[in-house]
């Protein structure tokens, strides 16, 4: 017999470098597979959506996808740190890290990553933006702003497939997606209420309606009708204008998601279907270990842990010690060991 499935679950999350982010009931749970094998598990509360603002549609979809970018950006941070402790440093930095920290020191380091974030934002405006109308502008200088803007949007759609085929090319790249899907699989397997195991979230799918990259999509489909209705007579004014409008576009793309999320019908199915298939380039199947991260990730929202600390877990996310006293206790535990061989020793003398 089938078990009945959950319509709708309000526990969403990300894929991470090693890991998974999961976020619900009040909680976030990030576990990440570290370079030991072993996996770490850090539980937070976080505050409840009850603000006034959450109520408005447009809006909470604006505040959200700022919270959001926000979070996952500390937790990707988390996460490498996390899946890299352990690995032995090079006894002495290169020859360019030594020049680099002599040249500008960390407060240098600091500004130089600050203009490497503007510079890569200046380029994303440039592609998605900026360059499609330039090009439409001038090859299609005869045609009306519908077909103009229609095309324009074509040229973003295809700019963002691209991009996102050459990212699933570089191998790290590829183990983000898969975890990706081992998170998407993870929900599936509890929305079905199935026992949560990776052998279960296997069988599950990997295209969710909820995910960013659906977002992403209706992102670039409700841009195209508003270029409709903009001027194209000075393309910086074009771009400015568009800039203005990306919070409304956002707060609009992400109550489709959050509509399609708590229904099936076919509507959303017919909505939600160019979305899920951008998924096949950002998810990927995930293997055993990748999928047991995730659930150990969607466990730490469902179950009782303890909050604000790094544990260590198994597979089956059994507890076996904090990660702060974890040097303490096996010292302890050798130093028990050696004490009950000295008094074996003296008894036998």
């Amino acid at each position: 017999m089938k078990k009945k499935r959950n319509p709708y679950t309000s526990i969403g999350g990300s894929a991470l470098i090693e890991g998974v982010m999961m976020l619900g009931n009040g909680r976030m749970a990030i576990a990440v597979r570290r370079n030991s094998g072993e996996i770490q598990l850090k539980v937070e509360p976080i505050q409840k959506q009850d603000k006034w603002y959450n109520k408005i549609p447009i809006i909470r979809g604006v505040i959200s996808f700022v919270s959001s970018m926000v979070l996952s950006y500390r937790c990707l941070m988390y996460a490498a740190d996390a899946s890299m402790e352990g690995l032995e440093e090079p006894e002495q930095p290169s020859a360019a890290d030594r020049f680099l920290d002599k040249l500008l020191g960390k407060t240098g380091m600091a500004v130089l990553g600050a203009v490497a974030m503007v510079l890569g934002l200046a380029l994303s405006l440039f592609l998605f933006i900026y360059l499609p109308a330039l090009f439409t502008g001038w090859a299609l200088s005869w045609a009306n702003p519908v077909v103009k803007a229609v095309v324009e949007g074509l040229i973003k759609i295809l700019i963002f497939l691209a991009y996102l085929a050459l990212c699933s090319l570089m191998p790290d790249m590829r183990r983000v997606f898969q975890y990706h899907g081992g998170e998407h699989k993870s929900i599936f397997c509890y929305e079905a209420q199935q026992e949560l195991t990776p052998a279960n979230a296997m069988k599950c799918r990997r295209f969710h309606p909820r995910c960013g990259t659906s977002f992403m999509f209706f992102t670039l489909l409700i841009s195209i009708v508003v270029a409709m209705f903009l001027p194209w007579g000075n393309r910086l004014v074009r771009t400015l204008i568009k800039l203005a409008f990306v919070p409304l576009i956002m707060g609009i793309a992400y109550e489709f998601i959050r509509y399609a999320g708590k229904h099936d019908n076919l509507l959303t199915r017919i909505i939600s279907a160019p979305g899920l298939w951008f998924q096949r380039i950002t998810t990927k199947e995930p293997d055993e270990k990748q999928l047991a991260v995730a659930l150990v990730a969607l466990r730490g929202v469902l179950e009782d842990y303890p909050l604000e600390k790094e544990i260590i877990v198994d597979e089956s996310v059994a507890f076996l010690r904090e990660k702060e006293e974890s040097n303490e206790d096996e010292g302890k535990a050798e130093g028990s060991a050696a004490s009950g061989r000295d008094r074996a020793e003296g008894a036998a003398d």
